[in-house]
């Protein structure tokens, strides 16, 4: 009968002892209390316990006796713990108990099986320990296998590679506090771990282990590093180091930070990186990828502002995504010159084009938009067909953000554009298509924001 009934419990441990998660321990806890509670399928404990642990009570039993809903039995179950090491995150659960008899002996219990517990069953352990460790009760067990961690530093080896994040977060912490680990190991595990906050820890670990001295072994792996707060941790030790011309090559790299860095470790050194990127941007079709939203960044909308307009026509995507992105920085976006761009071959480009409108979204032209250079076949038609209807769209009179209350973009005036002007205009396509295309545009990149 009682095999039968277990059944679940089984599964269900199994489950939980591959995933060697805490919530996975946790829930296993709350459904065996439930079950025996409310199922029905499981008999009350006491009606069996007794009789079956003398016969040798399996794991599943044994895990239905320390969670069900009688303290007595939880006290008895935890005599038996030893028997099946498994069940330890159990146990630490049963130290957090609301019955003080159980609490006390677990705890005890605890104690007790600590210093035999191998680093690899120590993980789950420790995993439950600390997700209950702000419980009401649940601090004395954390404590415990905290401390075990910090009396065996050694431990650290195995429970940096554990599946449960604060436990991952732990064992670097104590082993960067312990000195365990060189500089160029640590700055190689803060360029391969995905957690950042495991990569600032051991970047910051490993560059303030090196000091001032240009330690290539340390600043190497960090500066070709696909991360990019570990490039910037890198970029911002090379000024330490005295090596602040090798960041001008990271004045273009791909992520914001490490550009910021860059222009610090640059200037700070006496060197304006305003230059470097006008002449990146003027290189032609060798203009870097990230050049043109570098050049905004630190640059001026009356000055830079028609070269980004000149990059939106550059060969290369990832150029005019990176000038379309440019002009949002400085604010120097015209809606009726951007917005064609929304056709561009290059799905990157359309969407930083379609972040640079969306301050334009209920007041697009309907009918003085030209049509993109590259024609408007059947295929874009069939493609319009998916957006809003061109009655949601309206024509703005004179250029400027619809919140904005100075001068237009173009420097009209507040009046608007001259109407004695007309504006070239090609036969394009239908109007209602142009509204739904952006429409389409600007609805995808708010459902991805």
């Amino acid at each position: 009968m009682l095999s039968s009934a277990f059944d679940d419990v089984t599964h269900r441990l199994t489950q939980t002892l591959e995933s060697s998660n805490a919530g996975e321990w946790i829930d296993l806890d709350l459904r065996i209390r439930a079950g025996l509670r409310w199922g029905g399928d499981i008999p009350p404990v006491h009606t069996w316990f007794a009789a079956t642990v003398d016969r040798g009570l399996g794991a599943p039993g044994l895990a239905v006796a320390l969670c069900g809903p009688d303290g007595r039995a939880r006290e008895g179950a935890l005599l038996h713990v030893s028997r099946s090491p498994e069940l330890l995150p159990l146990l630490v659960l049963r130290c957090a108990d609301w019955a003080k008899p159980v609490r006390a002996q677990a705890l005890a219990i605890l104690r007790a099986e600590l210093p035999g517990i191998a680093p690899d069953a120590l993980d789950p352990v420790m995993a439950v320990a600390l997700r209950t460790g702000d419980r009401l009760r649940g601090g004395e067990a954390r404590e415990l296998v905290t401390e075990r961690l910090w009396e065996e530093p050694a431990t650290t080896a195995v429970l940096r590679d554990s599946g449960d994040r604060t436990v991952r977060r732990l064992a670097h912490r104590v082993t960067v506090e312990r000195g365990l680990l060189s500089p160029a190991a640590l700055a190689a595990i803060a360029t391969a771990d995905h957690d950042v906050v495991v990569q600032d820890l051991c970047a910051d670990a490993a560059l303030a282990a090196v000091g001032d001295t240009a330690d290539d072994a340390v600043l190497a792996p960090l500066l070709r590093s696909s991360l990019g707060r570990v490039r910037a941790a890198g970029v911002t030790a090379l000024h330490r180091s005295g090596r602040s011309g090798e960041a001008e090559s990271f004045l273009f790299d791909p992520s914001a930070l490490v550009r910021a860095c860059a222009r610090w470790a640059l200037r700070k050194a006496g060197t304006d990186p305003l230059p470097l990127y006008r002449a990146a941007c003027a290189a032609g079709d060798t203009v870097p990828c990230d050049a043109p939203l570098g050049l905004a960044e630190c640059g001026d909308r009356a000055a830079d502002g028609e070269t980004l307009w000149t990059l939106t026509g550059h060969g290369r995507p990832r150029v005019r995504a990176s000038a379309v992105a440019g002009l949002r920085v400085l604010d120097a976006v015209r809606f009726e010159r951007l917005a064609p761009l929304l056709a561009d071959d290059s799905a990157r480009v359309v969407r930083e084009t379609a972040k640079a409108l969306t301050p334009w979204a209920d007041h697009f032209p309907t009918d003085s938009l030209k049509r993109p250079s590259d024609g408007w076949g059947a295929a874009r038609q069939r493609d319009a067909g998916h957006g809003i209807p061109a009655e949601h769209g309206a024509r703005i009179e004179d250029g400027r953000r619809p919140d904005s209350a100075g001068p237009a973009l173009d420097g009209t005036s507040s009046r608007g554009l001259d109407s004695s002007v007309p504006m070239a205009r090609e036969p394009g396509p239908p109007t209602r298509a142009w509204a739904r295309r952006i429409g389409r545009a600007l609805r995808f990149v708010r459902g991805s924001a």
